[in-house]
């Protein structure tokens, strides 16, 4: 137990702004206009005092330090009542210690960069095949296809599975499990009910999954081959007391993490682009000058001359982070920055406020990618840019997201404009992740 006499209790939210969360959560799902007006009014360290949800909310690179490695080992990733943790069971994600630890040295392999880069021209062939369907003048909705996109990538890039016949009979479960996992009821009542169309969408995701466990099962017991250092699936079954439902756990947990984050910044790029339509046509011209009109996917060393696209990702990351908040629970008394956070409590971390903190960047609400050109990033400590987390449980996808990101919009820019068409009706929503509602409708033209 961690207690001194020195600490604090922490500071309580105006009973008006736990009214305002309230209506947030029934409205749009969304805690983020209210999150802000607290950290605003009463600093970047509050409570929030409803019934049954009273959690203790930290913002800016001192706590953000403490809660992913300093005091990590206080607090648990698992809440046995929360969604995540009844639909991912035992996935990498919602598990602590040395089970995570297990888990994530298996699963580290496939997604460390020197193994996402092979991958590359299967980005470049899914991006073509997505975009083979756009016609000259229409409109697309880019939330729509990011996530076809991004689920034909992780399913084909990392599971080594062309999930493109199924993906009709998939899309809608995979939305029901994306909303069953978003904030909701369950947040201020843990017995909230699953709804019939979320238990059926968990039925038919396990059926595919266990499906292709067993034929993949099946395809390498009669092979004698390498294993592919690529191919996330092969690893899981070929790690030692590795059974289906396990497998099941990390694969769903990927699918639903790794697709959705995709989705999420893709489809946030392609709408600051949209707003911003000087930077449209600065990324073309050095998409231009890098890759010509090339028509074979770029090497890595490519990817890495388009400077400024990089800077564009990682502005929209600091802007519109899939990942916002961090969610733990105190596994016993402790204190953060000062304050005692009692055995229990939920404690959340929020990148999306550490990453528009103005007493760490600049007009922190501006779109500026170049706060992040080489040689002229601002000086920000540690800790205050978080887009795939830190310490020692940072995104294991983090490698495969940015090389995708680069890889994909890299063709999209190549071969088509964009002109946004509903830019003044998009807002963050809080789902699984933060992203565009009601969705980022473009017109497309296929460039000359």
């Amino acid at each position: 137990m961690q207690t001194t006499d020195s600490s604090r209790p922490l500071p309580i939210a105006e009973a008006r702004s736990g009214l305002q969360v309230l209506r947030g959560l029934l409205r749009d799902r969304s805690l983020l206009t209210a999150l802000a007006l607290m950290r605003e009014h009463v600093g970047p360290i509050f409570q929030i005092t409803m019934p049954r949800f009273r959690p203790a909310v930290f913002v800016g690179p001192d706590a953000n330090r403490q809660v992913l490695v300093t005091q990590r080992d206080l607090l648990s990733w698992r809440n046995a009542s929360d969604p995540v943790v009844k639909l991912l069971r035992h996935g990498v994600l919602v598990v602590n210690g040395a089970e995570h630890d297990r888990y994530r040295r298996i699963m580290d392999v496939p997604y460390q960069r020197r193994n996402v880069l092979p991958s590359i021209p299967a980005f470049w062939r899914y991006t073509d095949d997505v975009t083979a369907t756009w016609r000259d003048g229409e409109t697309q909705d880019m939330l729509v296809e990011m996530r076809k996109l991004a689920l034909l990538i992780l399913m084909g890039a990392s599971f080594h599975v062309d999930v493109a016949p199924h993906l009709a009979r998939l899309w809608q479960p995979i939305l029901q499990l994306i909303e069953y996992i978003s904030p909701g009821l369950w947040i201020l009542w843990a017995g909230a009910p699953i709804k019939a169309s979320q238990r059926q969408a968990i039925e038919t995701l396990d059926a595919y999954l266990y499906d292709i466990i067993r034929t993949r099962r099946a395809a390498l017991a009669t092979r004698e081959t390498e294993p592919d250092p690529t191919d996330l699936l092969a690893a899981l079954i070929a790690a030692p007391d590795m059974t289906d439902d396990l497998i099941r756990d990390q694969l769903l947990t990927m699918l639903i993490a790794g697709h959705d984050t995709s989705t999420a910044l893709l489809a946030w790029v392609l709408y600051l682009l949209g707003v911003h339509p000087a930077t449209l046509t600065e990324l073309q011209a050095e998409v231009d000058s890098v890759l010509g009109a090339q028509d074979e996917p770029p090497t890595a060393d490519q990817l890495n001359e388009l400077t400024l696209l990089d800077q564009v990702i990682k502005e929209t990351l600091r802007l519109y982070p899939p990942i916002h908040i961090g969610n733990r629970h105190a596994t016993e008394d402790m204190i953060v920055c000062g304050y005692h956070v009692p055995e229990g409590t939920r404690v959340m971390y929020s990148i999306y406020l550490s990453h528009r903190d103005k007493e760490y960047w600049e007009d922190p609400d501006a779109f500026c990618p170049a706060r992040f050109a080489r040689g002229a990033e601002e000086k920000t400590p540690p800790f205050t840019y978080l887009p795939f987390g830190g310490g020692p449980r940072n995104c294991i996808g983090a490698a495969f997201a940015q090389v995708e990101a680069r890889t994909v919009l890299a063709r999209l820019l190549q071969c088509f404009d964009f002109e946004l068409l509903n830019g003044d009706q998009i807002h963050p929503h809080m789902g699984a992740t933060l992203e565009p509602r009601p969705g980022v409708s473009m017109r497309i033209k296929r460039r000359k």
